[in-house]
């Protein structure tokens, strides 16, 4: 297909007047060998497949931001058994979307799903909209996730700007190893200009990039010879150069995220609230426990009750009952607080 010249992503324009010893570097690539190549081995995913509503697509775009497909697919599978539709979730507390969300990590996300639930039944009647600034206007919902979900849940022609996405196209495009560690607008129009012109083929370019990115072009081995692309690839023909060096990788062990993963460890296995002799036992260090308790209750991720007590939220005592949200004041004697919960094994749709 042809395209006119795409600007780099530094932002530079193609000066049509350099030499054509450049032009190979500026090479766009073939969009019929992306796509032949996905067609063979693309990955079965469970939101990939025709039966995958909107809803389920949603689920799985928030879930996989940061989180690789293997630790996705339990949890993604046991949401949707659970909360099939977005008006399912929204009757359900907050605090019960963040102990299904176990640990995925970023709990957050758990809040803002909840959050765009209760916008999606209050503005849309329940259902997900297909338009992209509808779903951009949804708490939570950023750029990407609005583009990614109405281009694979509605076959729209977007820019979908994920980071085995951008990985792809600076090494293709641009020379580059890496990418930028934020999306700048000439990447973003360069991501435009290489689309396909047909909304569904432009939505399925944009996964197969996408997925050429996660199983060859990847970030730390690159499999240059199994890939499509690879004779017109800019950092293949510049020799694979490196950029810059190993970036430094984050570490975890005693870290302010590490303490809010434990208390909310504690809290999500627990049925009823925490009383903060049961936090103290899974984090030594008072001050940064009490620093990391503070920004869990200012995220919305836990419930200080008057009692002294820490529950998820929506998940305490109702006021002059022994009932939690949701269970009626006489459903039996409450779970003593701190109380682990035996979850029961969800069951999963059958897929037709």
């Amino acid at each position: 297909m042809a395209t006119a010249q795409p600007a780099t992503l530094d932002g530079a324009t193609p000066d049509r007047a350099a030499p054509d010893r450049a032009a190979p570097d500026r090479a766009a690539p073939d969009p019929a060998a992306i796509l032949g190549w996905y067609a063979a081995h693309q990955r079965d995913l469970p939101w990939r497949r025709p039966e995958a509503t909107p809803w389920a697509v949603l689920v799985s775009e928030i879930m996989l931001q940061q989180t690789p497909v293997a630790r996705v697919l339990p949890v993604y599978e046991a949401w949707l058994a659970r909360w099939p539709t977005p008006a399912s979730l929204a009757a359900s507390p907050a605090g019960e979307a963040v102990r299904a969300w176990g640990r995925l990590g970023y709990p957050r996300r758990a809040i803002r799903l909840h959050a765009a639930a209760q916008a999606l039944v209050e503005r849309h009647g329940g259902e997900v909209p297909p338009s992209a600034d509808a779903l951009r206007a949804l708490p939570g919902i950023g750029s990407y996730t609005a583009a990614a979900v109405a281009s694979f849940a509605f076959g729209q022609r977007h820019a979908v700007l994920d980071t085995n996405v951008r990985r792809v196209l600076a090494r293709v495009i641009s020379g580059r190893e890496l990418p930028a560690t934020s999306p700048s607008a000439a990447e973003r129009r360069l991501a435009e200009a290489l689309l396909p012109q047909p909304p569904a083929v432009a939505a399925r370019w944009s996964v197969a990039v996408m997925e050429l990115g996660a199983l060859v072009c990847t970030a730390a081995r690159p499999q240059c010879a199994r890939c499509p692309v690879a004779a017109s690839c800019a950092w293949r023909r510049a020799g694979h150069p490196a950029d810059g060096g190993p970036r430094r990788s984050q570490k975890y062990e005693g870290t302010d995220r590490q303490c809010r993963g434990r208390l909310l460890a504690v809290l999500r296995d627990c049925t009823g609230p925490v009383p903060v002799s049961r936090l103290e036992a899974a984090w030594a260090d008072q001050l940064q426990r009490s620093q990391a308790l503070d920004g869990l209750v200012a995220d919305g991720l836990v419930d200080p009750l008057p009692d002294g007590t820490f529950a998820l939220p929506g998940t305490g005592p109702v006021p002059g009952t022994n009932a939690a949200p949701g269970e009626p004041a006489s459903a039996g004697e409450p779970a003593s607080a701190g109380e682990p919960t035996v979850p029961a094994k969800p069951t999963v749709p059958r897929k037709h």
